[in-house]
């Protein structure tokens, strides 16, 4: 897993946003409903925040290794959209 996420440079927490991206264009979320890190209620006022169309699935913070075809299916789902 940890292979799969890229340090963020310096830069990154002083740039600015001009128009985040999810006021714009149509978002999804999929909620992993067994997170012990970012509790479930907060995933959903996350999503709902931005709008985003959610999909619950049961799974943990590492959603994407338990259960990826879940997670293909959500991309499926935003590519179609």
């Amino acid at each position: 897993m940890a292979d799969s996420q890229v340090p963020w440079g310096l830069d990154a927490a002083g740039g600015a946003v001009a128009t985040p991206a999810w006021r714009t264009k149509p978002a999804w979320y999929l909620v992993a409903t067994d997170d012990r890190m970012i509790p479930p209620p907060a995933q959903r006022a996350m999503a709902e925040r931005i709008g985003a169309q959610t999909v619950e699935v049961a799974g943990s913070h590492a959603v994407y290794v338990s259960q990826p075809a879940a997670v293909a299916n959500l991309i499926k789902q935003a590519a179609a959209g």
